[in-house]
């Protein structure tokens, strides 16, 4: 049987690895190595990267090791290898944007967040695939292929997306992180079906210049990591704060919006939510029902809006002459922005906006709010060859995310699979908007708690 080289963060994760790093013990060339080993036996099956670096990422990894021996330390996330959703420019690398029409001229050159990437140290391995323009929750798309969920090796099951690639990369162990985006569910969906952590920032935390724009105004950029922990130190090298400490359980009082986020859950993603919710409460955590009537909305908006940006940012004349080339989900959805009119944009904009300010109240005498962060756990791909069935599945999958992108709040999404699936379920934790360094702490305080998921089985895919 075919080797597999150890994950060069396991254990340990990010933190670790600088220690050893930093002691001699391992360089980032070996562990870029190791990690382009692994991709050289698994990617093949997974199919989570769309473009490989190999050459060039290994080039800067001994560049980073010379700067540490020579007494440059470039931070917490130095010599980390690194994988970056196919939306982002990284120069020297072909972008696609999932797609086979060309919109390199929407997406420009390198953008601010890859250069803080590349100033910290990080080891860019490539690019990882993603749903064609970042528009789809499934992680189903056909110009570019969908990733294999490495959680079963028998039958191909949803990755989610559209930041497929970045979350099955991240799961299987073929980088130390990666780079995805979330306009309406993009990475805690993908970080949920794949059991490893995600963070939704608050829109606007970082500029996306560089990346391709689905919607400019709920585009925001996160990372998906093997732990919370892992995603706080991302979260604080381009912030500039240093990680919050995780709070004390006791006392904490976190919202449990029943009303619309806990309806018809499977029975799996009910179980293991019971079993997650049951711990926290041993561990001093009050959960308070509470009601989020904004939260339908989104039903309305969504299905509206982003059509209507996507043919904004396209232009009607390229979307029309290329639509036999593209995904028929994708060619469905952008068909209904067509003819979306300026007036009913605006309302619902307007509209969204009263929600968000409203929203806050929801959160008074509370530290955040917990839900699941789908409703069910990854389905099969061949169920949803019908293009209507995957409209209709892509309405439920968001039912307890998109909401949080409508409301403009920051998320996350922790593995919780060990109360009772044999595949990945998660749990999702809210905080209002701007409250990202906190909630990233609350999230570790609360990984500590339902504890480290278990991994898929790669050894299946050997």
């Amino acid at each position: 049987m075919t080797s597999l080289s150890p994950d060069p963060l396991e254990p340990g994760g990010v933190a670790r690895f600088g220690e050893r790093l930093r002691r001699g013990e391992i360089t980032s060339e070996a562990a870029t190595r190791a990690y382009l080993d692994r991709i050289d036996v698994l990617d093949p099956k997974l199919g989570a990267f769309q473009y490989l670096a190999g050459e060039a990422a290994l080039a800067q990894a001994r560049a980073v090791d010379a700067l540490l021996a020579a007494g440059t330390d470039l931070g917490p996330l130095m010599g980390v290898p690194v994988a970056v959703k196919d939306i982002y420019a990284v120069k020297g690398m072909p972008t696609t944007a999932g797609s086979l029409v060309d919109v390199g001229d929407m997406i420009g050159g390198e953008g601010s967040f890859v250069q803080a990437l590349k100033r910290g140290g990080c080891v860019i391995l490539g690019k990882t695939k993603t749903v064609e323009f970042a528009l789809g929750v499934t992680g189903i798309s056909t110009p570019r292929g969908t990733p294999w969920n490495p959680w079963d090796a028998e039958v191909q099951r949803l990755p989610g997306g559209s930041s497929s690639g970045s979350a099955v990369a991240t799961a299987a162990g073929l980088c130390g992180f990666a780079i995805g985006s979330d306009t309406g569910a993009s990475i805690r969906v993908p970080a949920g079906f794949n059991g490893v952590f995600g963070l939704k920032t608050t829109w606007g935390l970082w500029a996306t210049d560089g990346v391709f724009p689905l919607a400019r105004h709920l585009d925001s950029i996160g990372p998906i990591t093997k732990t919370a922990e892992d995603a706080a130190i991302v979260l604080s090298v381009f912030t500039g704060e240093a990680p919050a400490s995780p709070p004390p359980l006791t006392g904490v009082r976190l919202g449990k919006p029943e009303d619309y986020f806990y309806r018809d859950l499977d029975p799996v993603a009910a179980r293991c939510m019971d079993g997650a919710l049951a711990a926290l409460a041993e561990a001093g955590v009050e959960v308070v029902p509470i009601d989020v009537p904004e939260a339908p909305e989104r039903e309305k908006y969504f299905p509206k809006v982003l059509p209507a940006c996507l043919i904004a940012e396209l232009g009607r004349e390229r979307f029309l002459a290329n639509r036999e080339r593209l995904d028929s989900i994708v060619v469905a959805r952008g068909s209904a922005g067509l003819d979306v009119p300026a007036s009913e944009q605006i309302a619902l904009e307007t509209r969204r906006r009263e929600h968000m300010r409203t929203v806050a109240a929801r959160f008074d005498g509370l530290d955040g709010w917990v839900t699941p962060t789908t409703a069910i756990p990854p389905m099969p791909v061949s169920d949803l060859a019908d293009v209507e069935k995957g409209m209709a599945v892509t309405l439920r999958l968001t039912q307890t995310s998109q909401p949080i992108n409508y409301l403009g709040l920051c998320g996350v999404n922790i593995p919780i699979h060990r109360y009772g699936s044999p595949l990945p379920v998660g749990l999702q934790i809210v905080c209002p908007a701007g409250e990202d360094r906190r909630l990233a702490a609350l999230s570790r305080a609360v990984e500590a708690v339902v504890g480290a998921p278990s991994k898929p089985d790669l050894h299946a895919f050997l």
